[in-house]
């Protein structure tokens, strides 16, 4: 038994530093030495087959290989596809996106898991193992992608002046002290027991315990947060609901915020640039929208400029990458229990560039289906801008 350990920690500590060549002529060494039954001992001892000690042992008799060689030329295990040349040739009809399109092909509706071309190659008297067949796609050039979204479809001819006259009046706000805000609505939470996406440090073995399904209490609801990012100032003001995303909750946020921060950081303006997304509650087509913001001027004395920015660029708005996304990470992996703990947790989301935030619960009930008559529409004092005023 003693020789047997010792056996295992000569293979352990020794044989990773040695060549194919040299791990096999050590084993038969050992097997030599050991006499009748060493053969078997030191397969069990090293993991090596018997085949290859007794290999070992006729080298060490012959000595034919040269001191630079582990085997014979020509030896080893040959390639799939020096043995079987159209192999490669079906395995890349398979798996290009202009072939696999083709009815005939047997995968066009399937993925293409390494174990699915295997099958496929079989059917064409092709014997291959899922695992050479991954050794042949990166022989290939292949790897295993996601989509990339970089197609945005048609685009309009003044996308990049749309956003120079964006760009021109938002400066134009900051360069005489006014208050320029980003606004939109963030992804609604479940509230209750539930995951959150990403993860946070724990005892190990105790990770926060969450339901299986995520189906809504009815009792609970959601948590809406619509958000009011000062560009200039670095700072977010988010409206968390419990009702829904309406353009009079959205209104009801912004209001919020000038009552809360905006009207004491900017006590001379008189006048507001809202940057919003072109859809939602705060949609340029919603009526709502702008009869809500009507009032809120009234009410205030401002005078409130509007910037829509274009269709499907709401990713570029301000507040998505410098509110929501830090939002997003100071929460991950902490299930939001109730609406007090989704405020307390955005309230508390902070940057090392100085970003700050405040957070309120709102607990009004804000309608859906609100119409707005032709009347009251006539009554707001609307006026477009004089590019692409639509």
């Amino acid at each position: 038994m003693e020789i047997d350990v010792l056996l295992r920690h000569r293979t352990s500590s020794l044989f990773p530093h040695l060549t194919e060549r040299q791990r096999r002529l050590a084993a038969a060494a050992d097997a030599r030495a050991l006499g009748y039954g060493g053969v078997s001992r030191v397969a069990w001892a090293t993991g090596m087959s018997r085949m290859t000690i007794h290999q070992g042992l006729a080298e060490l008799d012959r000595g034919e290989l040269p001191a630079e060689r582990s085997r014979r030329p020509g030896g080893g295990g040959k390639r799939i596809g020096d043995e079987d040349p159209s192999v490669l040739k079906h395995l890349r009809t398979l798996v290009d996106p202009s072939t696999r399109g083709d009815p005939m092909s047997p995968l066009r509706w399937t993925c293409k898991s390494t174990r699915q071309l295997a099958g496929a190659l079989a059917g064409q008297g092709h014997r291959v193992s899922h695992v050479t067949v991954a050794e042949m796609l990166r022989d290939l050039g292949y790897s295993l992608q996601g989509n990339s979204k970089t197609l945005e479809g048609t685009d309009h001819p003044d996308r990049d002046e749309q956003f120079g006259y964006i760009n021109r009046q938002v400066r134009s706000s900051m360069r005489r002290g006014l208050p320029v805000v980003s606004v939109d609505t963030k992804k609604k939470e479940l509230i209750g027991q539930y995951p959150n996406k990403g993860r946070e440090f724990q005892a190990k073995g105790r990770p926060e315990k969450v339901q299986v399904h995520d189906f809504i209490d009815p009792q609970v609801g959601k948590a809406i947060s619509y958000g009011v990012y000062d560009v200039a100032r670095n700072v977010g003001w988010v409206n968390v609901g419990c009702a829904h995303d309406t353009a009079a909750f959205a209104v009801a946020g912004i209001r919020r915020w000038w009552k809360g921060m905006g009207q004491r950081v900017y006590p001379r303006a008189d006048q507001l640039l809202i940057c919003a997304d072109s859809g939602g509650s705060n949609g340029y087509r919603t009526r709502l929208w702008k009869l809500e913001l009507q009032a809120f001027a009234d009410d205030t004395g401002l005078e409130i400029t509007v910037c829509h920015l274009p269709p499907g660029t709401s990713k570029w708005n301000k507040i998505e990458h410098r509110l929501f996304s830090y939002i997003s990470m100071n929460w991950r992996g902490k299930p939001l229990v109730s609406h007090e703990v989704a405020v307390n947790l955005i309230a508390a989301t902070t940057t090392t560039k100085g970003l700050k935030v405040k957070a309120q619960l709102d607990s009004s009930l804000y309608p859906t289906k609100v119409e707005v008559s032709k009347a009251e529409m006539q009554r707001i004092n609307l006026q477009p801008h004089t590019f692409h005023g639509e």
